[in-house]
């Protein structure tokens, strides 16, 4: 892809200052910078680094008055991060390319559904009773199983897995090696302390426009169904037990794990590595920071909680503000205790 940066103020509904015929290639980092590249300035840190940099063009704020001379093109735009992230897809779209039609060495079952410009690469197994939706793409070693129906223009990457009968929206994406619709973690105690498997009968049902990160598992419900609302993002490595449930638009960080028939609002946001017991129900809004462990149901919308057993936020930032100063306030107490004992007798 190449475009002037006047072409592309255009697509942004923003202002050139500078040359507006400067040719654009590619994007790139503010400190790597390059000819033909074109970088992004939103965060104040970063400021000095504009000054050096050797991009063609850089994305700004409309507001953002530079304090000393800038050799780059400035792209002045309302909002740097939307702006970028419409420009990141153009280029996206021009690298990956839009590849059409079905490998000669994909295995499609006769009784399975497919729609009209998809891309069905090498060694992808698509099941009987598939449905899939126009525009999808399903990228080399993708497993589609019975029943199990894409909505138009998902991507599922390489080696993503879907179980029987699960269902996945509109537009989403799939990145490599995740697992929608494995059996529910179910076994039920026996007398002679071993476990009976208890079958898992339901299946995943994936809203439209989710985004699912690399290894991450959903595991279908025992029944009934594991459901992800619209625009949920999912970063890498998380694991959605059983007939959980999570809310619109809510966004959840890499390594997270939670426990099954739990429950997450819309609009929630939750830092990585933070843990869930089974059977809570979390609030539209609330915000979790990372390494939390939330061990009971949250009410209160838009609340944020911190630490395991999870507290509210600023209840937890007080109390470690006074457990770090516990050897201190020890090593003090330990001192007053010795003045006030009495002197030992005289022998």
């Amino acid at each position: 892809m190449q475009i002037t940066t006047g072409q592309l103020a255009r697509l942004l509904n923003g202002r050139v200052e500078g040359d507006p015929k400067a040719l654009i290639d590619r994007p790139s980092r503010i400190e790597e910078g390059g000819k033909g590249s074109i970088s992004f300035l939103s965060n104040p840190k970063y400021e000095e680094q504009l000054y050096s940099t050797t991009a063609t063009a850089v994305l700004v704020s409309e507001d953002f008055v530079p304090r000393k001379p800038v050799s780059a093109t400035l792209i002045r735009v309302k909002d740097v991060y939307a702006a970028l992230a419409f420009l990141l897809e153009r280029f996206g779209r021009e690298q990956q390319g839009h590849k059409k039609g079905i490998s000669d060495r994909a295995e499609i079952h006769p009784e399975a559904e497919i729609g009209q410009d998809v891309y069905i690469g090498p060694f992808v197994v698509v099941e009987k009773g598939a449905k899939i939706g126009a525009g999808v793409r399903l990228l080399a070693q993708v497993y589609v199983g019975e029943g199990v129906e894409i909505g138009e223009g998902t991507v599922l990457h390489p080696g993503v897995r879907v179980y029987r009968t699960c269902s996945i929206g509109r537009r989403c994406i799939l990145h490599a090696n995740v697992v929608v619709g494995s059996d529910g973690f179910g076994f039920a105690p026996q007398e002679d302390g071993s476990y009976k498997k208890v079958p898992q009968l339901g299946r995943v049902v994936i809203g439209d426009e989710v985004e699912i990160g690399a290894n991450t598992v959903i595991d279908r419900a025992t029944m009934g169904a594991t459901l992800i609302g619209r625009g949920v993002k999912l970063d890498n490595l998380i694991q959605v037990a059983h007939n959980v449930r999570i809310g619109d638009h809510t966004v959840i960080a890499a390594q997270t794990g939670i426990a099954g028939s739990t429950q997450i609002g819309k609009h929630a946001q939750i830092g990585g590595q933070v843990g869930f017991v089974g059977h809570i129900r979390v609030a539209d809004g609330v915000k979790i920071q990372a390494q939390s462990g939330i061990a009971a149901s949250i009410e209160r919308e838009g609340s944020a909680w911190y630490g395991s057993p999870a507290i509210p936020y600023r209840d937890f930032l007080r109390s470690y503000a006074v457990f770090k100063q516990l050897p201190d306030l020890l090593r003090r107490l330990k001192e007053v205790e010795k003045s006030c004992l009495p002197d030992k007798p005289q022998a």
